[in-house]
């Protein structure tokens, strides 16, 4: 069964290079042996630098199961997740990730992360994007209003 599963993610990828929708990638969600969410690459039609496969898929397995939570679920997806889609994988609470091709063969055609994934592991004072922080005392009146809420839902 993984396998039909992969071959499905690696399906959407090539369709995706088919249509001339550019990039290579496809992913695809599972929850007990059936698809509940498929989607590939779509940052250059949509404009969007966050619509990788993964991320698209997320979306549409939420909006389907109705749930932020993906508890249950498996992705398959044609290449290794960058740092970006490992974290929304994660953030989604989806228990197992499934991929073909690694991040090296992604660097490899020009999807080269390196630099990404090491600049995730620096302290926030040494990214490459310079941060400062700004108006706590009044930011955190929010995260105080929250955390006191009966009825908040927990993530």
């Amino acid at each position: 069964m993984q396998k039909e599963f992969m071959q499905e993610a690696i399906q959407l990828s090539a369709e995706n290079i088919q249509k001339n929708l550019w990039w290579p990638f496809g992913a695809v969600i599972v929850k007990d042996g059936v698809v509940v969410g498929r989607w590939a690459n779509n940052v250059t039609t949509q404009n969007d630098p966050t619509a990788h496969a993964e991320v698209q898929a997320i979306r549409d397995a939420c909006k389907n199961l109705n749930t932020f939570d993906l508890h249950g679920c498996e992705l398959y997806t044609s290449c290794e997740p960058c740092p970006m889609c490992y974290s929304a994988t994660y953030r989604a609470r989806i228990e197992k990730i499934y991929y073909g091709n690694t991040e090296q063969d992604a660097a490899d055609i020009g999807f080269d992360d390196a630099a990404i994934r090491e600049d995730v592991k620096n302290e926030i004072s040494k990214k490459h994007i310079p941060t400062s922080q700004c108006c706590r005392e009044d930011a955190i009146k929010v995260f105080q209003s929250w955390a006191e809420k009966d009825d908040r839902v927990d993530y």
